[in-house]
């Protein structure tokens, strides 16, 4: 299996929404102090973990929902979630072969082998099952290179100075209401070290699965990118079934040092939930990363084509002098799905330069919306920013939003911003089974060609089964 395999084979989400049968050691639904200080305990985490996750619980109960968005959806009840919750005698296995053979077929099953003879060459991967990292492979070649790649678990034990100074520093404990949750009951989730100087010898990669009922999944994820230090990192997840929904609130930080380059690329493909809108995941994401030092380089690509309910916006902090920022990312809603993502691009060094593609598709009864802040701080000479927006409608009940907010302090500034909105009609799909195209070839068309700019910023053999993901989302929605 090659690594772009790893993602692809997951994209179905109709083949994966099977439950793994497992017994698992859950602690009870509900939220409070002695809730975070079990999390932590189980965790075996030191004094000061404990403190960060009080401090920002205390800091959590002091705000509100955010409700600015304009998703619709019954109010949460953070009281009805089971807040940890993992495999029985999941605990940290000196060898992934020691690990359960049902995780280990599990993610056999889900495309992403672990187990020891099947290993996946070119690719390192973190398997997040629930509440607990279940196994990390690849950790011994990495650390030949000086390259740490974990559990966030492991990192806090293992890694304390590293993790003191930079988690939280990109992504404030207090910046929103579920970052904060999150900084207070976070379970698991990977941690990235690249050495100055080092390019990562093979891709890193994070698989994240839900499969208790009700059962939140809170990780985190943090990634430091020394001086003149490149790597490539990829996300990827499903969860089961059900009528009930689910909370996902993750955290990921990326800090890219001089010269530095991180890629970060995500197939979101959370359960969204039936026909009718019954079950699906809400997914509450909060994702940063800063260009801190002179020439250093984040890029995000992101294929949204899961949940129920998404609110993301995979944002760059342009400090930095010549430091670039890239997001690409294509939004599929369908069904009674809703979706609200963008970006923001902050920029604060000289030269800086960011680029925004986004495309939504919107089908059925869906929402789709784009939100975006480009900033141009007072000592931000020279910046320059392209962004580019578009929207295709699939039917006559589904809808789509632009948001886009510019705000510009510095006069050298070049700004470019691009919008539109188009329509897949039963027309045009007559039109092209007129020309002797089947229905298959005619989507593939459409949805390629309104996606070209984000899928060629994917491995080819991503971009192809991204592409066939969006087919068969659509292949109900059109005519």
């Amino acid at each position: 299996m090659s690594e772009n395999e790893v993602f692809t084979s997951a994209l179905s989400q109709e083949q994966f929404g099977f439950v793994t049968d497992i017994a698992t050691d859950s602690i009870p639904k509900g939220l409070n102090e002695d809730v975070v200080k079990l999390i932590s305990a189980r965790k075996e985490e030191p004094e000061w973990m404990l403190e960060f996750r009080l401090k920002a619980f205390a800091r959590w109960k002091k705000m509100t929902e955010p409700v600015w968005a304009g998703l619709n959806y019954p109010k949460i009840d953070f009281q009805d979630i089971v807040y940890y919750s993992a495999p029985k005698e999941a605990e940290k296995h000196d060898s992934l072969d020691d690990v359960d053979p049902e995780l280990i077929k599990t993610f056999e099953k889900l495309g992403i082998p672990l187990s020891e003879q099947k290993r996946l060459t070119g690719v390192a991967v973190d398997a997040v099952f629930d509440s607990v990292s279940v196994g990390t492979t690849h950790q011994a070649e990495l650390a030949e290179y000086g390259v740490i790649f974990c559990s966030i678990s492991e990192a806090i034990k293992d890694h304390p100075e590293l993790v003191k100074e930079h988690m939280a520093s990109v992504v404030p404990v207090g910046d929103n209401f579920y970052a904060a949750l999150n900084a207070a009951v976070f379970t698991d989730g990977s941690f990235c070290y690249i050495p100055k100087g080092v390019t990562c010898p093979m891709d890193l990669s994070t698989y994240f699965r839900i499969n208790a009922a009700e059962t939140g999944q809170f990780e985190r994820t943090l990634i430091i990118a020394e001086e003149g230090s490149y790597v490539n990192y990829l996300e990827g997840c499903t969860a089961p079934q059900r009528d009930e929904n689910q909370l996902h609130a993750a955290v990921v930080e990326i800090i890219a040092e001089k010269d530095a380059t991180v890629k970060y690329s995500t197939v979101q493909n959370w359960y969204a939930g039936d026909e009718e809108g019954r079950g699906g995941i809400y997914n509450f994401v909060t994702k940063r990363g800063i260009c801190r030092g002179d020439n250093s380089f984040i890029s995000w690509t992101q294929v949204e084509a899961g949940s129920a309910i998404t609110w993301k916006y995979p944002s760059v902090i342009l400090k930095g002098d010549n430091s670039t920022g890239e997001f690409y990312s294509v939004a599929l809603t369908n069904n009674k799905m809703q979706a609200d993502t963008g970006t923001k691009m902050i920029h604060i060094g000289k030269n800086t330069k960011s680029t925004i593609i986004s495309k939504g598709i919107s089908a059925d009864d869906s929402r789709n919306c784009y939100r975006g802040l480009v900033k141009i701080m007072p000592g931000a000479e020279g910046a320059r920013n392209y962004s580019q927006c578009d929207s295709m409608l699939v039917g006559d009940k589904c809808s789509a939003s632009t948001f886009p907010y510019l705000e510009v302090q510095n006069n050298t500034a070049i700004l470019e911003h691009e919008a539109s909105t188009s329509k897949i009609s039963a027309d045009q799909i007559f039109y092209l089974l007129s020309r002797g195209i089947d229905m298959e070839e005619a989507i593939h068309l459409l949805v390629n060609g309104f996606c070209k700019e984000v899928f060629k910023e994917l491995p080819l053999e991503f971009s192809v089964e991204a592409v066939k993901l969006l087919e068969m989302k659509l292949e109900n929605s059109i005519g």
